[in-house]
């Protein structure tokens, strides 16, 4: 079974504050619950994380009520109204002591240098209660259960709540192509530049793209994992997650030793579009985790962006259905369009795209008849000018004059030329 306590000694290990008797799992006595500098408040909320998903509705209401260890005393009682709730955690419940388990937790998640952030922390990421509002119209079980964390595993030394503050999520297709990876590393690295945090999902494709991007520039990257911290899924991806857990963080809502079940990406992808400021979907299938990240994102009414891409890629019809179906998601193809999005009002303006521009684009209306009227490589009289371009001819004399003065066309004998062909007008 995924997640349970394995059968083995536990010697000499003690949580910060708090007396714990060397057992081993097996025959486990009774659990302390005297509370130190909210260390049971920690413990019960990893004990419920292992219980049940992250997310669920009637835990999180619960805990807000009477807090997590009253929460978890009446779970195990199967104190609790919710029927489907209260047989899932008797299921669960055969599986250990959920005490016991967070406290091996707590102490597995030390050694490995992770540490437990829970909402009465400074560092709680502010945004993310936002979600206790949240509402889809849709169905299923994990589009249901989407409420705040419990509480986060944490590797890295940054603060999450400030790294978070400034930061865009990158997500998009696993299969992506070289135009996705190259254009999400571009922007990633950008974005870093400009001193945001770039937070993905630590998966291949265009997540590891937009990691990678965000280490290039020498700037934070955050990746949210759906296991423990301890163990980087995917392991083709191992070596990156590492220097993001040195240069920056991963974070998990699961506890030390928790599996990358398939559900649990899916539940995961709501911390992702609740914990930044806005999110960039690069490249996504028809039917994927990106666009159900991007729900998320509009449902929150947070910046939603989409990069286009060719019509013809079956990575692009997500992005392309996102657009096509919500008014409020933007085109998106540089970092200053990006941050122009997510920046405060005046930080971050993106120049309007344009081509080169030309001596002669700022003439005005009668001027540009003129230039016209004249031949491509020979003299023509103002009268034949003035006929040309149906307009009078001292009119066309005076615009013949600043034309001149502007270098733009010369006299020939009785007539005018231009000073440049059309192939060479600057």
């Amino acid at each position: 079974m995924a997640d349970t306590i394995p059968a083995r000694p536990v010697v000499a290990d003690t949580i910060p504050g708090r007396p714990v008797v060397a057992e081993s799992v097996a025959g486990l006595g009774p659990v302390e619950s005297v509370a130190v500098d909210g260390l049971e408040d920690q413990l019960a909320r990893v004990a419920l994380t292992w219980l049940a998903e992250p997310g669920n509705r009637a835990i999180w209401s619960l805990v807000q009520e009477v807090g997590a260890p009253a929460v978890l005393d009446r779970l195990i009682a199967g104190d609790v109204p919710d029927r489907k709730l209260r047989g899932s955690v008797a299921a669960r419940l055969t599986a250990g002591d959920p005490r016991r388990f967070a406290e091996i937790a707590l102490r597995r998640g030390e050694r490995l240098g992770a540490r437990l952030v829970v909402p009465s922390d400074p560092e709680w990421p502010r945004r993310l209660t936002d979600l206790a509002t949240l509402e889809l119209d849709t169905t299923g079980r994990y589009n249901h259960d989407i409420r705040p964390p419990l509480c986060f595993w944490v590797r890295g030394e940054w603060p999450l709540g400030r790294t978070l503050d400034r930061s865009i999520a990158i997500v998009g297709a696993r299969a992506a192509t070289d135009y996705g990876t190259n254009v999400t590393g571009d922007l990633a690295y950008s974005v870093a530049c400009e001193g945001w945090t770039v937070l993905s999902g630590g998966a291949f494709g265009i997540d590891a793209a937009a990691h990678r991007g965000a280490l290039a520039a020498d700037g934070r990257t955050v990746a949210v994992l759906a296991c423990g911290v301890e163990r980087p899924y995917p392991a083709g991806n191992s070596a990156l997650l590492e220097r993001v857990a040195e240069t920056g963080l991963l974070i998990s809502e699961w506890p030390i030793g928790a599996d990358p079940l398939r559900h649990r990406f899916l539940i995961r992808n709501r911390v992702i579009a609740a914990a930044t400021a806005g999110t960039v979907v690069v490249e996504a299938a028809a039917r994927s985790g990106a666009t159900q990240t991007m729900s998320r994102v509009l449902a929150l009414g947070r910046p939603a962006m989409v990069v286009p891409g060719p019509v013809t890629s079956a990575m692009s019809v997500g992005c392309h259905e996102i657009l096509r179906s919500n008014p409020d998601a933007r085109i998106v193809t540089s970092a200053t369009e990006i941050l122009e999005e997510v920046g405060r009002i005046g930080e971050y303006l993106a120049d309007p795209p344009r081509g080169r521009e030309r001596r002669h684009d700022r003439l005005d209306e009668e001027s540009t008849l003129v230039m016209e009227a004249l031949p491509a490589n020979r003299s023509s009289t103002p009268e034949l000018i003035a006929a040309e371009a149906r307009l009078e001819l001292p009119t066309v004399l005076r615009r013949l004059s600043l034309l001149e003065m502007a270098g733009l066309v010369v006299r020939a004998g009785n007539g005018y030329i231009l000073r440049h062909s059309p192939s060479g007008t600057g």
